[in-house]
C-alpha cells in the first residue's frame, strides 16, 4: 500500500531529475599546443586558398593579354599584305543598259470586230451556239489566240488581215498578261517559220511591223539607245526601271524576222548594224542574265542577216560604235565574249571589237597591230606600280583580236611579238606575287602560251 500509484509517476514534482555536478576540466599546457596549431593550420589553408585564387586570376590576365597580342599582330600582318598587295575590291560585269519604262500604248482597233474571220465566223451556223456579239469579239479571239485556234485558222485561210496582225503584234509587246503575250509571240514566230521549209512564205500578211515600231517598243522599255558607261542619271526614282517581261517575245520576234531574209527582207542595213549593238549591249545587262542564251541565239540570227559584201563593211562600222561605248572594265569583256565563236562572222566580230576597243585603250598611243604589241611588250609587269587588272583586261582583249581572226596566221610578226608579250606576263609575274591579278595574269597567259605552242 505504501508503493506509489500509477499516475505519481507522471507528476513532474515527484520525478525532477537529478542534478549531476560536473567536475572542472583542467587546460593543460598540451591542450593550448594544439589550439595554437589548428588556428595556425587554418590561417594557413585560408592563405593557401586566396594566393590559388589570385594566380588563376593572375592567369586569366597573361592569356587575355596573350589574346590581344595575337590579335595586333594577325591585324598588323593583315595590313601590311593590303599594303603590299594594293588590295582592291573584285570588280564583276553588268551595266543597266535600261532607263524608266514608259506607259504601255493602248491599242484600239474598231476594225477588229468587223474582219473577215469574225465575219463569216458570226454568219455560219456555230454562232447560235456561241452567241458572240461584238462586245465579247476580243474576248473571243483572245480565246482562240490562247488555246492555238487562231492559228490554225489563219495556216488554213493562208492569210492574215492587218486587224488580225495588228492586234497580235501590240498583244505580244505590250500586254501584262504572260499567256496572252507568249501565244502572240509563238502566233508570229509560226508564220514566220513553218514547219515546213518553202521558198516563200506560205501566209500572206496584209500588214507587217516595221523597223520603227520595234525600236519604239524597245523605247518604251526604256532602253537607252544613246548608251554611256555611266546611265545612273536617267533613271528616277519615281519611275520603274525597264525592261518589263515583253522582251523576251521582242526578242524571239526580231530574231524571227531575221532569219525570213530571203524570203521577206525586213530591215535595211543600217537597221541591221543598230539590232546588233542592241543585242550585245542587252548582253551586257545583269538583269538579263537568266536569257543569255536566247540572247546568243539572237545575236547570231543577226548577224547572219547581212549578206557577205554587207557584212565585210557592216562588222568593222558596228565594232567601231560598240567600242566607243563600252567601258573601259570588265564590261568590254563580256561585250566581246557575249558574242559565240561558233561562226566566222562571230569570230571576225569579236576580233575587230577588241582591237577598236585596245585602240581606245591606248589613247592613240597605237594606230595599227605593231603598234599595240610593241606598247604592250613594253610595259613592266615586275613593277609594283603596274596596274595588272588593267593587264588582264588587255590579254583577253588581245586574245580574241587575234586568236579569234585566222588571216594573223599568213603574219609570222605578228605572232612572234605576241609569243613575246605572253613569255613576260607568265614569267616575270612570280607565283608569289600577292597583287590583286597577278595570278589571273600569269595563269592566263601560261595557259594561252601552251596552247599556242603546241599547234
Amino acid at each position: 500500500m505504501d508503493a506509489p500509484l500509477d499516475f505519481e509517476f507522471e507528476d513532474p514534482l515527484l520525478n525532477s531529475p537529478v542534478i549531476v555536478k560536473k567536475s572542472k576540466k583542467v587546460i593543460g599546457l598540451d591542450d593550448l599546443l594544439t589550439d595554437h596549431y589548428q588556428e595556425k593550420s587554418k590561417v594557413i589553408e585560408r592563405e593557401s586558398k586566396r594566393a590559388k585564387a589570385k594566380k588563376k586570376y593572375d592567369s586569366d590576365e597573361d592569356d587575355f593579354d596573350k589574346e590581344a597580342l595575337l590579335s595586333k599582330q594577325i591585324n598588323e600582318c593583315h595590313n601590311q599584305m593590303q599594303e603590299m598587295s594594293g588590295e582592291a575590291e573584285i570588280a564583276t560585269w553588268g551595266v543597266h543598259v535600261f532607263g524608266n519604262q514608259k506607259p504601255m500604248p493602248v491599242l484600239t482597233l474598231p476594225e477588229l470586230g468587223s474582219c473577215s474571220l469574225l465575219r463569216s465566223f458570226m454568219s455560219s451556223e456555230l454562232n447560235s451556239l456561241v452567241e458572240l456579239t461584238t462586245e465579247k469579239v476580243e474576248t473571243f479571239l483572245e480565246g482562240l489566240l490562247v488555246n492555238g485556234w487562231l492559228s490554225k485558222l489563219v495556216n488554213t485561210r493562208c492569210y492574215i488581215e492587218k486587224s488580225i496582225a495588228k492586234w497580235t503584234f501590240y498583244l505580244m509587246l505590250y500586254s501584262s498578261k504572260e499567256e496572252l503575250r507568249a501565244s502572240a509571240c509563238d502566233f508570229w514566230c509560226n508564220i514566220l517559220l513553218p514547219q515546213v521549209k518553202t521558198e516563200k512564205l506560205p501566209i500572206r500578211i496584209e500588214w507587217f511591223p516595221s523597223y520603227c515600231e520595234l525600236r519604239s517598243a524597245l523605247k518604251t522599255y526604256g532602253f537607252l539607245f544613246n548608251y554611256l558607261s555611266r546611265t545612273e542619271s536617267i533613271i528616277t526614282n519615281s519611275g520603274v526601271r525597264g525592261p518589263p517581261k515583253n522582251i523576251r517575245a521582242w526578242i524571239k520576234f526580231v530574231a524571227a524576222c531575221c532569219c525570213v531574209r530571203s524570203k521577206r527582207p525586213v530591215f535595211s542595213t543600217s537597221e541591221a548594224e543598230e539590232l546588233v549593238e542592241v543585242a550585245v549591249f542587252l548582253s551586257s545587262d545583269r538583269q538579263l542574265e537568266g536569257l543569255l542564251v536566247l540572247l546568243d541565239e539572237f545575236v547570231q540570227s543577226v548577224i547572219s542577216y547581212f549578206t557577205d559584201e554587207e557584212w565585210n563593211i557592216s562588222c568593222e562600222k558596228i565594232a567601231r560604235s560598240i567600242s566607243c561605248r563600252s567601258p573601259r572594265d570588265l564590261n568590254c569583256l563580256q561585250t566581246v565574249e557575249c558574242i559565240s565563236g561558233v561562226s566566222t562572222r562571230g569570230n571576225h566580230l569579236r576580233s575587230a571589237i577588241s582591237y577598236q576597243i585596245l585602240l581606245n585603250c591606248f589613247d592613240n598611243q597605237a594606230s595599227n597591230e605593231e603598234e599595240i604589241l610593241s606598247f604592250l611588250i613594253s610595259i613592266n609587269v615586275k613593277d609594283r606600280s603596274c596596274d595588272l587588272f588593267q593587264m588582264y583586261i588587255y590579254l583577253v582583249l588581245t586574245e580574241n583580236w587575234l586568236l579569234s581572226n585566222p588571216m594573223f596566221e599568213l603574219k609570222p610578226v605578228i605572232y612572234e611579238m605576241w609569243g613575246v608579250y605572253l613569255r613576260n606576263c607568265s614569267c616575270q609575274i612570280t607565283s608569289t606575287d600577292m597583287r590583286p591579278y597577278a595570278s589571273k595574269v600569269r595563269t592566263k597567259a601560261s595557259y594561252i602560251l601552251f596552247g599556242t605552242t603546241n599547234k
